[in-house]
C-alpha cells in the first residue's frame, strides 16, 4: 500500500514563505511582550481528560482529541464507558494548561506573574479556509493581581504588538464587561435564570443584527417590553468611556457603580497611554462565548478581516476550580493564524535585517575550488552574512526567482572555467 502524502486532515504543511511571516509574526509577539515583562513559559500539549473537561472550555469541549490509555491500563474487553478507554487529552487553548501551571508552580513564580504563552492547540473542528485542527495560539496573562492595572497592561501591550506587525491595517478594540451584561438585562425585566439564554442570542448580534436579535428574542417568549427596552438601551449608550458612566448611573439599581467606572478608567487610561494608533469603543452587545469569563472582556477586530483577530478577558475563578481559592486572573490572546492570513493575502514580503546571499555552483566543480568556495562562505557567514551554498540548476532564472521569494537578492556565481 502506498504511503499517503497529504498531511492529516484539517492539518497542512507550511512552506518556507509562510514560514517566514510566521517566524517574524512570533519574533514581534515575543519581542513586545517582554517589553513589557512578560516571561515565557511552557506547558505539554497532553492535559489530563478531567482537566479538559471540567466545563470550563464551552464548546471545545466537544472537539477534544481524546488519547487513548496505553500499556495494560487499556483493556478493551472490561470496558464500559468511554472513561474506561481515555485518561488524556490533547489542549484545545492555552488558557486551562496555563491554570493548571499556575496552580501547581505559584509557590516558585512572582505575585502578580506575567506569563506568555505560544504553543500548537488541537480542536476536532470542521475544516475550513482559515480553520484548521491544529493550530497555534499566542497568550499573555496576568495571574494575581485583582486591579484594573492587569486590563489596562494587557491592551496595550497587545495593541503594540497589533500595531507593529500589521502598521497598515487599521484595528479597534471593542471591550465590555460580564457584570454589565447581566446588570443591563436585569434592570430591563429579565429573569436571572433565563441570562445565559439571553446572552446566547445577544451574542449573534453580528450574524443577525438587532432586528435578528429581537426577532429571536420575542420568539423564545420573553416579555416583549423588557426584549425592546434591552435593545433601546443598547443601541441609544454612546460607546466611550463617558457612555459607560452615564449607562452606570441608569444601572444604579442592578449594578454597583464601581464596575462602570473601573471600566471607564480602563479606557480613559488607554486612550491617554497607548501610542499605537487604534480604536477604543465600549460595545454593550460584546459577550464573548467562553464561559469562565467573570469581568471585564474585550476583542479586537481588524481591517481586511471578516472576524475577531484577538480577544480575551478576566476569568477569577477558574484556578480556583485547581487549589480551592480563587485567584485573579486576566488574558488576551493574538489569533496568530488570523494575522498570518492576512499578511499573506496582502502578499506581505517579510524583510530580515541579516542579508542573505546565495552561492550557486556549477555541476562538476573540481574539489579544490570547492573547497575555496566554501571558506569564503563561512567567512561571509561570520560576517553576518546568511548564506545558502547551492548547485545551480539547468533552469537557473526559475532557481533564482525561487530563493528571491525566500529573501534571498545577492546572487554569486560560481563557474569550472571563467566566463569570456
Amino acid at each position: 500500500m502506498a504511503l499517503k502524502k497529504k498531511p492529516v486532515t484539517g492539518m497542512k504543511d507550511i512552506l518556507p514563505a509562510e514560514m517566514q511571516i510566521r517566524e517574524f509574526v512570533t519574533n514581534q509577539i515575543k519581542e513586545t511582550y517582554r517589553g513589557f515583562g512578560f516571561s515565557q513559559i511552557e506547558t505539554p500539549c497532553v492535559e489530563h481528560i478531567e482537566n479538559l473537561t471540567s466545563k470550563q472550555g464551552g464548546d471545545n469541549e466537544k472537539l477534544i482529541f481524546k488519547i487513548l490509555k496505553r500499556g495494560e491500563k487499556l483493556n478493551l474487553e472490561t470496558a464500559e464507558t468511554e472513561n474506561d478507554l481515555v485518561d488524556g487529552g490533547l489542549r484545545y487553548d492555552l488558557t486551562l494548561p496555563l491554570s493548571r501551571y499556575y496552580s501547581n508552580n505559584a509557590a516558585q513564580l512572582p505575585s502578580p506573574f506575567k506569563a506568555l504563552q505560544m504553543g500548537s492547540v488541537w480542536r476536532a473542528d470542521r475544516p475550513q479556509k482559515g480553520r484548521f485542527r491544529q493550530f497555534t495560539q499566542c497568550d499573555i496573562d496576568i495571574l494575581g493581581d485583582p486591579t484594573s492595572m492587569a486590563e489596562i497592561e494587557l491592551i496595550l501591550a497587545t495593541t503594540t504588538a497589533l500595531g507593529k506587525i500589521c502598521p497598515d491595517n487599521a484595528f479597534t478594540v471593542r471591550i465590555n464587561d460580564r457584570e454589565i451584561l447581566k446588570g443591563m438585562a436585569l434592570h430591563c425585566g429579565f429573569p436571572e435564570e433565563s441570562l445565559d439564554q439571553v446572552f446566547i442570542t445577544l451574542d449573534k448580534m453580528d450574524k443577525i443584527g438587532l432586528d435578528g436579535v429581537e426577532a429571536e428574542l420575542l420568539e423564545l417568549g420573553y416579555d416583549e417590553n423588557s426584549v425592546k427596552t434591552y435593545l433601546e438601551l443598547m443601541d441609544t449608550v454612546t460607546k466611550d468611556a463617558a457612555g459607560v458612566r452615564m449607562l452606570g448611573e441608569k444601572l444604579a439599581d442592578t449594578l454597583p457603580k464601581s464596575v462602570t467606572d473601573n471600566l471607564a478608567y480602563i479606557m480613559d487610561t488607554v486612550t491617554d497611554v497607548a501610542e499605537t494608533k487604534f480604536g477604543l469603543v465600549f460595545d454593550p452587545t460584546l459577550v464573548r462565548g467562553m464561559s469562565y469569563y467573570t469581568g471585564t472582556i474585550f476583542e479586537v477586530s481588524m481591517e481586511g478581516f471578516g472576524g475577531s483577530v484577538a480577544g480575551g478577558g478576566r476569568y477569577d475563578k477558574m484556578i480556583g476550580k485547581f487549589t480551592g481559592v480563587d485567584t485573579p486572573a486576566c488574558g488576551f490572546s493574538i489569533g496568530f493564524e488570523r494575522i498570518v492570513t492576512i499578511l499573506l493575502d496582502q502578499e506581505n514580503h517579510i524583510q530580515s535585517s541579516i542579508p542573505k546571499k546565495a552561492y550557486l555552483i556549477e555541476k562538476g566543480m573540481d574539489a579544490s575550488r570547492m573547497c575555496q568556495i566554501m571558506k569564503q562562505a563561512m567567512e561571509e557567514r561570520r560576517d553576518g552574512v546568511q548564506v545558502l551554498v547551492s548547485q545551480m540548476n539547468k533552469n537557473k532564472k526559475f532557481q533564482k526567482e525561487q530563493l528571491n521569494k525566500e529573501g534571498y537578492t545577492d546572487f554569486v556565481e560560481f563557474y569550472r572555467e571563467a566566463l569570456k
